[in-house]
Formats: C-alpha cells, sequence, structure tokens
C-alpha cells in the first residue's frame, strides 16, 4: 500500500517563491475552502506533477510556472511503502527529477523517461491513468471511466487487476514469433539447397561429366534470374528512398513551425495579460471620481485622457491578439499535414526495410550458388570424391531435419502461447471472474448514494443501466448529478478493486469540487455518509467553495486565500 505523507510546492501556478505543505495522512476527512481562483486545486497540479511531469489540468508544461516569477518551480512528494520512505523531486526552471530511498538518492542511469518509468513501474506501480481514475475526481481535467474509449477503459481494469504483464509478454511472444518465422524460413531454404546440392551429386555419380555443365548453367541461369530479381527490388528502393526524400523535403520546415507556434502560444498568453491589465486600468478611470490613495477628486479630462489613450492601446491589443491567433491556426494546421507526411515517411521506411532484407536473401543465395558452381568446377571426377560430398551433405541435411522439427514444436508452442495472451485468453478469463464483483460493489455504492437502478458493465466495459422499471439507459441519459453518482460509485469500486489485488492500493482520495457541482442537498448529505464508511487508512480531501456549511462535517479544515496576488494557506 501507498502512505502518502507529505506534499509541498511553490512557484506552482499562483503559488509563490515559499514552499506550501499539506501533510497528506494526518487526518481521515479534510475540506478545503477558497474563493474562486485562491488556489485551493493546485493540490491536484501538485500531486501530477510531482508523480508523473504533468499537471492535473489540460495546461502545457511550462504554464505550471508561476507566471509573476517565471522560474523555480518546485514540487515534493513524500510516502511510504511498507517500511520504505520516498520521496520525490522534481522542478522546472531549472528542470530537475530526482527519486529518493530512505534518504538514499536513486542514481539516474538512464534518461528521464526511463528514470520515469522506474518510478511508475518499479515504485508506484501505476501510471497516470490509473492515479487519476482512483486517487482523484476533478472538475478540471478528469475523464470518468465512462466517457472512455474502450480500450482505455480495459486498460485501466488490466492495470487494476494487476494483469498488464500479460500485455508485455504478448509484446515478447509477438517478437519471438517474428525471429523464429526467420528462422523457420531460413532452415527450410537451407534444406531446399542441400537436397537440391545432394542431388545434383547423386546424378554425378551415373554421368559426372556429361551433366556437369548442364547442372552449371542451370545454376547460373537461377543467378541470373536472381540477379534480374535483385536489380528489380533496388530500383523498387530506390523510388521509394527518392520518395521518401521528396516528402521530406515537404517538411522541411517542421521545426521552424515548432518554434513559430510555440512563441507565438507565449506571446498571445502576455498579449492576453496586458489586455486584462488595460481592461482593469478603464474599468478603474470609468469607476472611481476619486483617487483611493490621496482621496482627492480626479479631474474628470484626466480620465477622459487616460481612458482614450488605453482604450486605443486595448483596440491594438485586440488586433495583435487576432493575429496571433490566425498565426496559431496557420501553424496548428501546418503541423498536423507535417505529422501526416512523416507518419508516410516511417511506413514507406518499413516498406523499404522489407524488401532490402528480401535483397539480402537473394544475395545469400546467389553466393551459395555460386560457390556450389566453383565445387563442380574444381571437383574431381572421380566417384570416390562424390561419394563423400553425398555422405556429408546427407549428415548434414539430417541435421538440418532434426532443426527444423524442433521448430515446428516450438511453433506449436508459440501458437498455443499467443491463443491464451490474446484478449480472449488468460485475461478474459481473469477479467470475467471480477466483472461480476465489479458490479455488485457499483450497485452497493450507488445504493449508498440513493440512487437506485440496476447498473452492469458487460466483459468489454460497455454499460447496461436500468431503472426501476426495467427500462434500459445508457449513462449519457441521466442527468449531471445522476452521473456525479455513478462516477463516484466506479471511484469507490477501483479502489475496493485495487485494494483487493493490492495493485493500486494508497491511502490518498481527493475530490474538487464534487459538492459544488452536480450533487444536490441528498446527495452530498449521501456521499458524506459513504465517505464515513471508508476505513481509517484512507485519507480523503474534499476541495468545495460551499463553506461553512460544511465545517462540522469534516475532521479538519483548510483555507486557501489569495495575498499580494500569490496563493497561500490561511493562517
Amino acid at each position: 500500500m501507498i502512505n502518502f505523507t507529505v506534499v509541498r510546492w511553490k512557484n506552482l501556478l499562483s503559488s509563490g517563491n515559499t514552499f506550501t505543505e499539506l501533510a497528506l495522512n494526518e487526518h481521515q476527512t479534510t475540506l478545503v475552502l477558497g474563493e474562486n481562483g485562491a488556489g485551493k486545486s493546485t493540490l491536484l497540479d501538485a500531486l501530477c506533477f510531482g508523480l508523473y511531469g504533468r499537471g492535473f489540468r489540460n495546461l502545457k508544461k511550462e504554464l505550471l510556472i508561476n507566471s509573476v516569477n517565471e522560474k523555480s518551480l518546485l514540487v515534493e512528494v513524500e510516502f511510504d511503502i511498507g517500511k520504505k520512505h520516498y520521496k520525490i523531486i522534481r522542478g522546472m526552471k531549472p528542470n530537475l527529477f530526482e527519486i529518493y530511498v530512505d534518504d538514499v538518492f536513486i542514481n539516474q542511469d538512464a534518461t528521464v523517461r526511463d528514470y520515469q518509468e522506474q518510478l511508475e513501474k518499479q515504485i508506484l506501480k501505476m501510471n497516470y491513468r490509473s492515479f487519476t481514475q482512483v486517487c482523484i475526481l476533478g472538475s478540471a481535467n478528469f475523464v470518468p471511466f465512462m466517457q472512455l474509449k474502450s480500450k482505455d477503459r480495459r486498460n485501466l481494469v488490466e492495470d487494476l487487476l494487476d494483469i498488464s504483464i500479460f500485455s508485455t509478454m504478448g509484446d515478447i511472444l509477438r517478437t519471438r514469433v517474428q525471429n523464429h518465422v526467420i528462422e523457420v524460413r531460413e532452415t527450410t531454404h537451407q534444406i531446399n539447397i542441400m537436397e537440391e546440392r545432394l542431388n545434383g551429386l547423386s546424378q554425378q555419380l551415373v554421368v559426372l561429366q556429361e551433366n556437369r555443365d548442364e547442372k552449371i548453367g542451370k545454376f547460373e541461369d537461377t543467378i541470373s534470374e536472381t540477379q534480374t530479381n535483385i536489380d528489380s527490388l533496388f530500383a523498387k528502393v530506390t523510388i521509394k528512398t527518392d520518395s521518401v526524400a521528396e516528402l521530406d523535403k515537404s517538411i522541411n520546415d517542421r521545426d521552424p513551425q515548432g518554434d513559430r507556434l510555440k512563441q507565438a502560444t507565449s506571446h498571445l498568453s502576455k498579449l492576453e495579460e496586458n489586455k486584462r491589465k488595460l481592461e482593469k486600468e478603464i474599468t478603474f478611470y470609468e469607476s472611481n471620481d476619486n483617487c483611493p490613495i490621496c482621496e482627492q477628486g480626479i479631474d474628470e479630462e484626466h480620465k477622459t485622457s487616460h481612458v482614450t489613450k488605453k482604450q486605443v492601446k486595448k483596440k491594438e491589443l485586440v488586433h495583435a491578439i487576432g493575429e496571433l491567433t490566425r498565426i496559431i491556426a496557420d501553424s496548428s494546421k501546418r503541423m498536423e499535414e507535417i505529422r501526416v507526411i512523416s507518419e508516410s515517411i516511417t511506413g514507406i521506411q518499413k516498406t523499404i526495410g522489407v524488401i532490402q532484407t528480401e535483397i539480402v536473401s537473394n544475395q545469400k543465395y546467389i553466393k551459395k550458388l555460386q560457390s556450389e558452381i566453383e565445387d563442380l568446377r574444381t571437383e574431381s571426377t572421380g566417384k570416390k570424391d562424390t561419394q563423400s560430398k553425398i555422405d556429408d551433405g546427407e549428415e548434414q541435411l539430417n541435421v538440418l531435419h532434426a532443426k527444423k522439427e524442433t521448430l515446428t514444436e516450438q511453433g506449436h508452442y508459440y501458437d498455443i502461447a499467443s491463443t491464451l495472451l490474446k484478449d480472449q485468453g488468460v485475461r478474459q478469463k481473469i477479467i470475467k471472474q471480477y466483472v461480476p464483483i465489479m458490479n455488485n460493489m457499483i450497485n452497493k455504492y450507488l445504493a449508498s448514494l440513493e440512487f437506485f437502478v440496476g447498473f452492469e458493465l458487460d466483459e468489454s466495459f460497455e454499460e447496461t443501466i436500468k431503472s426501476r422499471f426495467r427500462d434500459v439507459f445508457k449513462y449519457d441519459n441521466f442527468s449531471q448529478g445522476e452521473k456525479m453518482r455513478i462516477d463516484l460509485a466506479l471511484l469507490f469500486t477501483w479502489r475496493a478493486i485495487a485494494r483487493m489485488k493490492n495493485s493500486v492500493n494508497t491511502n490518498l482520495l481527493v475530490l474538487d469540487e464534487v459538492f459544488d457541482s452536480s450533487l444536490d442537498v441528498a446527495g452530498t448529505d449521501d456521499f458524506l455518509k459513504l465517505l464515513n464508511t471508508l476505513t481509517e487508512k484512507t485519507n480523503v480531501f474534499i476541495i468545495s467553495h460551499k463553506g461553512e456549511a460544511l465545517y462540522d462535517k469534516f475532521n479538519n479544515v483548510l483555507r486557501f486565500e489569495k495575498y499580494k496576488n500569490f496563493s497561500r494557506l490561511a493562517e
């Protein structure tokens, strides 16, 4: 079980250059309050960035850095797994990513991506998708399970049931099968060559001299045909290589386009910020007759002059923003065209690789035939030498047949393994056992939330929902409040399944604005009752701006506020 203990951050979104620190395991239920924009939901981005290098909200990583300080973003997350204590430190400007186990730094021997893979697969044992489905339900960028594609639903459940290893095994098996097919083909090719050679040697025993020139002629004809085929294949490679060069030339602007899009997006953000500041200043002059500092009256002509100048500047900014928006749209369209062309180039290059493999195989065959021709031209006409070669050839042929028989048997086992590792194999049987358990849990949680429907997921994780009158519905048929109840029931079900399998078992559960969106008063009360049924090992954080109405329902209350344009925890 992962027991999250502390998260701290600075220069993240609206947070300033002073660490904001939250203890994650001190209280069973914590209410996080604050006005809109006070920074209460930054907790979600801090956890996601610290663990996975990306925010919870759908923002580019660079936009997570505080726009005032523009540097030194730093997030630290601490947690325990068993008796080991882990600390993750991640930052931007400067970039930083470090993992500590019991205060000992884990050396980064590989790339950042491999280091991240080590964190996800060997330590956390859950990826971003699993974390945001089991530990977080938020209003910003959360995609409920019922809105995921079928493939993503299945991948999530496989992670929870800890059976994604079968997908890895399938990938390894496919590689081995490909190598096995090549080995079988080469062995068969060697057998054919050997049988042909033995047949030639046998004929030599009868009329060695008379048939020698005829055999050489046949080999040379075969070589000629094979060489013709090679020339044709080389011509195809040339055509496709030229095609790749032409396509690559057509996208030689990919880097400038990417830089242009990045710069335009950054500039657009700054222009919009300047526009907001101008609007605020215009509103000030239009709404105030006296200076709020010296309390003296503001001359009307002075006000009109300032407002006029700022209106002109605002108009210029609006025009510039429009131009930048057009530039961004054009660059985005061009980048999509470049992506499509790049995929075409990759496909053509794969085809070239297949052709080149065939060329090498044919060249080997020619070399073998040339060797045979050389043997025919230099060997003795005596029967003894020919018979000796036949005996050696038959011995080699027996070895090749034995090898092919072994490969055939091995191929049979690969076929069995492939059948077991297909979607309808072992994974399907495991999922089939858990689907009834999942459905029972989902319906139990729905009943706890006073939502009495018959909810069923099939083995493809498509839903069937029946009302009390047995009418059949889909998820999209329901209201937002009813959908929220379904999402909550699924969230608690995945946590329960993960706890059963000990795959993604954790103490942390963060719910962002659940009470503020679609739940009515009755739904809120039912949900609070459901929270009280959780074990003491679960630490729940509820982010809300409902305020004092919820105070007495939580063990702990935190309040975020804006102070000098930076978010902080209120005293």
